[in-house]
């Protein structure tokens, strides 16, 4: 039970970028110079407790983000976090169903992803309310099973991949370093990016195949570069580096062409992966009944926040389809890591074909960074969403007035 009211006065949002196109980290086939953003949201209350969130964009567009957070937090503002988590699928469906803001795009678009970024600030002042880590407001302890597995997971962690050592723009020389330094942090699982060239792919796929070795387990990821009959030839041409999976073959909205592309690998002992793109549940739903995907990969900021994860997670479960979110970016690893203890303790309550993508850029500008022992994620001990970043990280990095920006601008 919450011990105080704690409503709502006021919402904030800034636009916070960091210039990582500069040495091409987060470079694929389709983003080429991506400068990882975010629309960061502070929730203020009367109490004087804050909840902090946002979402995750790639530099130029944020600054819509910023408007449609604006235009939400009317929607908000005066609400007590009592009122909220009493009826949570209520105030949900207000933001997410706004009778005139939801024609720029039902539970899709710039709308849903300014709905992430407030409702993951508001997990995140329940949590601190509580004094728990996201995943403990809803998970009991009277439940036996939980506490079994709570202490298994404390002791082993979860387990990640890699895939910050082959993005595309990175030279070979960098991409050898990467990998052999990777490896000798106990990383086991690789994933390499492909998509703009078909010779280059294979070189770059060949060379950390030859460095991992046989047994280590390798993924490619496209995001979304071919159309379906290109996804077929041009995966089957890379079956001989045996990787687990493809992500993002093609449009992430052409369901019946993920389920053509997963058809035909399937001989090759290759799955498809999806969903950072995927914009909603009812999509999800789809992908799942139409056997179009392997791997399912939910995202902390293109669904609704942890409400719209829960349901993808229990339809995954029910389809028996594995879980391995997207993360990385900014701020993604610190989100995810809760919502990948929630599926295992309360839902799949497996680790089999699971894992979790890590990547090693911006962690320390956050107040309570992911912690990575031995390849796996380690469970958040500070109450919240892990989502407040250090102030002066903001300040610096606020765009366009921050130092940061200035700077670039001047050079």
């Amino acid at each position: 039970m919450l011990k105080m009211v704690h409503k709502i006065t006021h919402v904030t949002v800034r636009d916070v970028r960091f210039p990582t196109s500069l040495e091409q980290h987060g470079s694929d086939a389709m983003h080429t110079d991506p400068d990882y953003s975010t629309a960061y949201v502070v929730v203020h209350t009367d109490s004087g407790l804050q909840g902090f969130g946002f979402t995750f964009t790639l530099g130029k567009g944020t600054e819509i983000v910023v408007c449609a957070v604006r235009a939400l937090a009317g929607l908000v503002v005066g609400k007590s976090l009592q009122e909220i988590v009493s009826d949570f699928r209520g105030f949900y469906r207000l933001l997410s169903s706004d009778g005139q803001m939801r024609w720029l795009g039902p539970e899709k678009g710039v709308i849903h992803l300014a709905t992430a970024a407030v409702l993951n600030a508001v997990w995140d002042l329940w949590a601190r309310a509580e004094e728990h880590t996201s995943p403990r407001v809803f998970i009991t302890c009277a439940d036996c099973f939980f506490c079994l597995t709570e202490d298994q997971m404390l002791k082993e962690g979860y387990p990640a991949y890699t895939t910050s050592c082959a993005w595309i723009g990175y030279s070979d020389e960098q991409l050898k370093q990467l990998c052999t330094d990777a490896l000798k942090s106990g990383w086991t699982k690789f994933k390499v990016k492909v998509g703009a060239d078909l010779e280059d792919d294979t070189r770059r796929c060949r060379l950390i195949r030859q460095m991992i070795g046989p047994d280590k387990t390798l993924m490619i990821d496209a995001n979304q570069r071919w159309d379906v009959s290109e996804a077929i030839g041009w995966v089957s041409s890379l079956a001989e580096f045996k990787p687990l999976w493809i992500e993002e073959p093609t449009c992430p909205d052409d369901i019946l062409g993920h389920a053509a592309i997963s058809k035909a690998l399937a001989p090759l002992g290759i799955g498809v992966a999806t969903g950072e793109q995927c914009q909603n549940r009812v999509m999800f739903k789809q992908f799942l009944q139409a056997s179009a995907l392997q791997f399912v990969q939910i995202d902390s900021c293109r669904l609704g926040s942890v409400n719209e994860n829960l349901a993808v997670l229990l339809m995954a479960h029910k389809f028996k389809v594995p879980v391995c979110p997207h993360a990385g970016g900014v701020g993604l690893c610190e989100l995810v890591q809760h919502l990948i203890l929630f599926d295992y303790i309360c839902v799949s309550g497996s680790l089999s074909n699971r894992m979790c993508e890590y990547v090693d850029h911006l962690h320390e500008h956050f107040t309570s960074p992911v912690v990575i022992h031995d390849a796996h994620y380690m469970p958040p001990k500070d109450p919240g969403y892990s989502c407040e970043m250090l102030e002066s990280s903001v300040k610096k990095h606020q765009y366009p007035e921050g130092d940061v920006w200035k700077q670039h601008k001047n050079n």
